[in-house]
């Protein structure tokens, strides 16, 4: 296997030393280059052509996210956000970021080495996306309005990793108020969950929360998953409710997306429309493939506009998906499937 190549950009000496080092052990990346602003960052890309690149969201003289905003349509490459526990996570991955990593007490010796391990995962997966994933998809395709009596008994499930957080802001972005009951998978750390439902609540006409358990499945409401409970679906009575819980991780993920969609497919049956979106990895594609055959319409996000196109297309293979559609389309095709 060919090393990775990666270039640490951090304004603090002491992190990129950490990075530098912590990544730079492992037999498979190579750090080509280290720079401490976007100024420097910009000269090393030109000298090094890196594969991939870490970078801090607060840096002097320019912000990593103007920084992305900047360099991506001039030199598109895969992105790691390292940044404190903040929502500004979610501003750099809406300027082109392939994935985060929060940045650790660099006090612990355990914080930090989870911290590395961490990413040196997604440097990994990181260098397989593609980063022109944000163009050429076209305008995205919103739906009407649906009668509330046709949808009351229906239910939308969704599972997604890399490159997920922006395509789930998307197909929510293209979603009305009056749609089923939606219920969220996102691979993602804990605490950010929490932020992620509340950028999605305040950016989109939906109604979206962090799941609680106990929480009943409304129209209009938008569950996401916590960040470190696995997320499954229970039928009371004519009503759904969720179930979240803690316990061992399943196809190396908690919350996992197969657990989701196992639950939709026994509870839920033919009334549900499940969507497996950009990730690496295999979860949930076992599961869509048990919805798909329970009676439930699903969806899986084409390879041409999804970040890393693993998820989907093991699903796929597996015979689990209905329609494979690009992500613009993923609001029609779920309407379309509902009506």
């Amino acid at each position: 296997m060919k090393k990775i190549r990666v270039l640490v950009v951090d304004d603090s000496i002491v992190f990129r030393e950490i990075i530098a080092r912590g990544i730079g052990s492992d037999p498979y990346i190579e750090v080509v280059a280290v720079a401490g602003d976007p100024f420097d960052a910009r000269d090393k890309i030109i000298d090094y052509e890196p594969d991939v690149m870490t970078c801090d969201v607060e840096m002097p003289k320019m912000s990593g996210i103007e920084f992305l905003r900047r360099l991506m349509p001039q030199y598109p490459i895969p992105v790691v956000v390292v940044s404190a526990v903040t929502d500004a996570v979610f501003d750099a991955m809406n300027a082109g970021a392939v994935d985060f990593v929060a940045k650790p007490d660099n006090q612990s010796v355990i914080h930090v080495q989870s911290f590395i391990n961490q990413l040196v995962v997604k440097l990994k997966i990181a260098s397989t996306a593609k980063v022109s994933h944000l163009k050429g998809q076209g305008v995205l395709q919103g739906v009407q309005e649906i009668r509330k009596e046709s949808i009351s008994k229906k239910l939308i499930a969704i599972g997604a990793s890399t490159g997920g957080t922006e395509a789930i802001s998307s197909i929510l972005s293209g979603l009305p108020r009056q749609m089923p009951g939606i219920v969220i998978v996102q691979h993602i750390p804990p605490v950010f969950s929490k932020m992620f439902a509340e950028r999605l609540h305040n950016t989109t006409c939906l109604s979206v929360k962090e799941a609680k358990n106990g929480d009943y499945i409304e129209t209009g409401l938008v569950l996401i998953a916590p960040g470190d409970e696995h997320m499954r679906v229970k039928k009371i009575g004519d009503r759904y409710k969720v179930e979240c819980f803690k316990g061992d991780k399943v196809n190396g993920h908690c919350p996992s997306v197969d657990i989701l969609f196992e639950s939709v497919a026994k509870e839920v049956g033919s009334n549900a429309v499940g969507v497996i979106l950009t990730g690496m990895g295999y979860d949930g594609a076992k599961g869509l493939l048990s919805m798909r055959r329970k009676g439930a319409k699903t969806i899986g996000q084409d390879e041409a506009t999804s970040v890393v196109y693993g998820m989907p297309k093991v699903a796929y293979d597996l015979g689990g998906v209905d329609k494979q559609v690009a992500l613009n389309r993923i609001p029609q095709t779920i309407y379309s499937m509902i009506k």
